[in-house]
């Protein structure tokens, strides 16, 4: 086999991992993110214990779980406490995320 064609096969290789390092990266954690607004309705909200919790450290995550009302994938974010008190299943609103990191949620009023 030439020299050339083993160089190409591991250039390729090597751009082939970087894209996909670089696509993971931007979809699943959400690394450079835009900063998006979408309508969405509450499904369920869950507090979960942390284990390992020190005294004086957060003993709970509180978490929500949402849909788009235009249809789309149903999504969850980590919230904080004040959020997950205010907010009950069937509450529709605007909700305010980057990439995986929930920013704000505006609660529509009938």
């Amino acid at each position: 086999m030439p020299v050339s064609v083993i160089v190409g096969l591991i250039a390729l290789l090597i751009i082939a991992v970087g894209y996909f390092i670089l696509s993971y990266r931007r979809h699943t954690l959400g690394a450079h993110a835009p900063e998006r607004s979408i309508e969405v309705t509450v499904l369920d909200k869950q507090s979960v214990p942390i284990i390992g919790a020190q005294p004086g450290d957060e003993q709970e995550e509180y978490w929500i779980y949402v849909q788009p009302t235009q249809g789309g994938p149903k999504r969850e974010f980590m919230v904080g406490v004040h959020y997950y008190h205010a907010l009950n299943p069937g509450d529709r609103g605007t909700m305010t995320y980057k990439g995986l990191t929930f920013l704000h949620f505006t609660l529509q009023r009938d």
